[in-house]
């Protein structure tokens, strides 16, 4: 369908990024010091855009949906213009702002077409991203190896984002702005956002650090080598995909139950992965943990879109939690100075507790 179409097209540029990056560090003969400076430029320009796209789309999804969906194959290609460090830095800035503002569009739209149809799709449209960045970072290397350059790949995967909007018209939303809350309601609508997104966000700090720094983790300290070490992400991807699945063909799972799954089963994975001595243990550990988390954020963003239909909550949301992704390079970064990097990754379990606490709650 169309927005799982887009989800994955959104992907397929993440995965083939990751594969790309040490070609484009050569093309620019930069340091690995002034990538990371550049890249830190992504969420500097998501959040912002987050905040206006989820003003200006809700009631117009299906048209933010197009719009940002192009935008976003706009920049992806403009990527590949670029022959200096601030340039780089300048188009990293634009992918950023395209990427968070496609992001809210597309939980937007996902959260009126639930409304509307009364199906489920939220844990559908989730999936779709991890199996696309699954997919594409092998067959980036593909190309690579075949003598394609940063360049020209980037043209390949603005192309196949840019195609996902031709089956955007045939999106069956409704006409017109979708209700929106009283006034008064406001106030406690952002107070609920900030609750969810904070509770998202725990997630989504294990998810990015498990991206980031799982192979690392492999290679330095379990004397992985690099083959086994680099299918850590692909694993904990995999392991993602299955729990959103499950959840998708299973009858309806209170959201009050999956963050139990995810507080006890997330928090024990990661710091299973963190401790565990081998490097069997420790992806046994990632495994654990995307199969409890995946389901999560899809689950809260699906309820907070029935719950408001003015597209508010999701908006918030989507904003508020995106922050995990900003913290968690930062956050294990500090602590695996002070712990060492297995303990740090361990250290993030407690990030489950937040979440067996709101199960708490929502039981009393």
């Amino acid at each position: 369908m169309p927005l799982i179409a887009v989800s994955a097209a959104w992907a397929v540029f993440w995965g083939s990024w990751s594969a790309l990056l040490p070609a484009l560090k050569l093309e620019l003969g930069v340091t690995a010091g002034d990538l990371g400076l550049a890249l830190s430029l992504v969420p500097v320009g998501a959040l912002p855009a987050m905040a206006l796209a989820g003003r200006l789309a809700r009631g117009r999804e299906r048209a933010a949906l197009m719009a940002t969906t192009a935008l976003f194959a706009v920049s992806v290609a403009g990527i590949g213009l670029v022959s200096t460090l601030w340039q780089l830095a300048l188009a990293l800035l634009v992918v950023g702002a395209a990427s968070g503002a496609l992001d809210v569009a597309l939980n937007l739209a996902t959260g009126r077409a639930e409304r509307e149809s009364g199906r489920r799709l939220f844990q559908a449209v989730h999936a779709a991203f991890p199996v696309a960045v699954i997919a594409a970072a092998p067959l980036t290397g593909l190309a690579r190896s075949l003598g394609l350059g940063v360049a020209p790949v980037l043209l390949i995967v603005a192309a196949v984002v840019l195609a996902a909007t031709l089956s955007l018209p045939a999106l069956p939303l409704g006409h017109g702005p979708a209700a929106g809350p009283p006034r008064t309601d406001r106030r406690s609508l952002w107070g609920a956002a900030l609750v969810l997104g904070l509770l998202a966000a725990c997630a989504l700090v294990i998810e990015n650090s498990v991206e980031q720094w799982s192979v690392l983790l492999l290679e330095a300290h379990r004397g992985a080598p690099p083959v086994v070490s680099s299918a850590a992400p692909a694993v904990y991807m995999a392991a993602l995909t299955t729990g959103r699945l499950v959840v998708q063909v299973l009858p309806r799972v209170p959201l009050r139950a999956l963050y139990l799954v995810a507080g006890v089963g997330g928090g024990a994975g990661i710091a299973l992965a963190g401790l565990g001595g081998t490097v069997l243990v420790s992806m046994a550990g990632f495994a654990v943990t995307g199969l409890a988390l995946g389901p999560l954020v899809p689950a809260v963003l699906s309820r907070s879109a029935a719950d408001d239909a003015s597209g508010t909550l999701v908006w918030g949301v989507s904003t508020i939690s995106y922050t995990g992704f900003v913290v968690s390079p930062l956050l294990v970064a500090g602590l695996s100075g002070w712990l060492g990097l297995p303990a740090a990754l361990a250290a993030l379990g407690l990030l489950g507790l937040p979440l067996v606490a709101r199960f708490a709650v929502a039981r009393a």
